[in-house]
């Protein structure tokens, strides 16, 4: 679901303790398909954030711990293109609560807000959708895996699969080589579930960086202002 914002809420600021009160201890993702932009927008989203008096910090999931890394690396690699699905999952979960028990559960401790660069967002629309994995089984093994499946806000990034090929580099990892197909059905992925659950906003990131930025500032104030948001 996402209003319409007026012309004034544009690149507003809070007072910087309200905006602290009111992001203290939140989990916000931004997600979707791979030529999105989200690993930008969330390193802007924290800039920002920091500015407004928020300590906040950034991780990208799979990765950010020493096992997740090792993990992240064995999932990208174009060397193991006889990977399935199912192992995809389990690793993917594997990296996430790593990351989770070392990284964002102790922050999230520290009333910091998180940003997150993917979470079971991304696996729900990849391996549960396009991968044929099944959303419900994704959603079971998160609810296993993880002390928090859905943050409490997730921003899906989408744009059409034209952007995000010019987007993407000329080598591509072994989950950016998967055939447009699967993308596509990511991307249907990802509108899926924003359609299906609370605390999920579409922002079009088909615009230049500054512009999907502003984008995002709108909606991350609108959205924390309504208190839509839940601990």
């Amino acid at each position: 679901m996402q209003a319409e914002r007026g012309s004034e809420e544009r690149g507003r600021d809070l007072n910087r303790e309200d905006w602290k009160k009111k992001l203290s201890g939140k989990l916000i993702v931004l997600d979707g398909p791979d030529g999105c932009g989200k690993t930008t927008q969330a390193k802007l989203l924290t800039q920002w954030l920091q500015a407004q008096g928020v300590p906040t910090s950034n991780f990208r999931d799979p990765g950010d711990t020493t096992i997740g890394e090792r993990i992240r690396d064995i999932l990208l690699s174009p060397e193991h293109i006889a990977m399935s699905t199912r192992t995809e999952v389990l690793l993917y979960m594997a990296a996430r609560a790593q990351l989770w028990q070392e990284e964002i559960a102790p922050a999230l401790r520290e009333r910091e807000c998180v940003v997150l660069d993917r979470w079971v967002s991304s696996t729900y629309a990849y391996q549960g959708c396009a991968g044929e994995f099944g959303t419900k089984v994704v959603r079971q093994l998160a609810s296993i895996a993880l002390a928090r499946v859905w943050a409490d806000l997730t921003i899906i990034l989408d744009v059409d699969l034209e952007t995000c090929e010019v987007r993407l580099p000329g080598k591509r990892d072994r989950m950016e080589a998967k055939p447009r197909q699967y993308h596509q059905k990511v991307r249907e992925g990802f509108l899926q579930l924003a359609n299906e659950r609370d605390g999920f906003l579409v922002v079009d990131a088909a615009g230049d960086i500054e512009t999907v930025h502003e984008r995002v500032k709108e909606e991350v104030v609108a959205f924390f202002e309504s208190g839509d948001s839940t601990d």
